[in-house]
């Protein structure tokens, strides 16, 4: 006879399985998916059950986009280059991210569409894991601005993200004009390698 389940593994058990049907809601349909009432009867629990385990469905989607935010890093580091030059190295980590972004829109999306109320914050956790994405940008910086403080070059590895973000955004988006993949590719590539050579440049 197997032996009985403990109160602790059944709640840890329907809290996993929980974030499993949210991030699967969530990839499927983006945030919009995402119904307290539609998530218990899939888990085949009542309402309340859910509020045991998270306080709110806000840190329910900070579960799941701290497992998006763990697949889009895994694309980007894989794209890094260790050995590659600066610019190349930022343009390939600028590329998987559009990439990755086109080919899953909906819970990359989520990452950006995801508004808490005015004052509700960001748990510490996740705020940590979010800016470690910088990391890959800051890396070839690194070469690029060797006389840069590490401020200095956070805040631009911010900046270029912030750049990219913008042209993979509107692209994907549709928001200007339709842009197949292939041009919204080159697009990007123009840009990335136009920022790199001016901070590559003297004085």
């Amino acid at each position: 006879m197997s032996p009985p389940i403990s109160t602790a593994d059944r709640h840890a058990a329907l809290r996993a399985a929980l974030t499993d049907i949210a991030e699967h809601r969530i990839a499927e349909g983006g945030l919009a998916a995402l119904k307290a009432r539609d998530l218990a009867k899939e888990a085949g629990c009542s309402l309340g059950a859910i509020y045991l385990h998270f306080p709110d469905l806000d840190a329910l989607v900070f579960a799941v986009q701290a497992r998006t935010l763990d697949l889009l890093d895994a694309a980007v580091s894989a794209a890094a280059g260790e050995g590659a030059a600066p610019a190349p190295r930022i343009l390939a980590l600028s590329l998987a991210y559009l990439d990755w972004a086109a080919a899953n829109r909906p819970r990359w999306a989520a990452l950006f569409e995801h508004r808490l109320a005015a004052d509700a914050e960001v748990p510490p956790d996740y705020r940590a894991q979010r800016a470690r994405l910088f990391r890959h940008v800051e890396a070839p910086l690194t070469a690029l601005l060797p006389q840069a403080t590490p401020a200095e070059r956070e805040a631009m590895a911010r900046s270029i993200f912030a750049a990219v973000h913008g042209i993979v955004s509107l692209g994907l988006d549709e928001k200007l004009e339709t842009t197949p993949l292939p041009a919204l590719r080159a697009q990007l590539a123009a840009v990335v390698l136009a920022l790199a050579r001016g901070l590559a440049a003297p004085g």
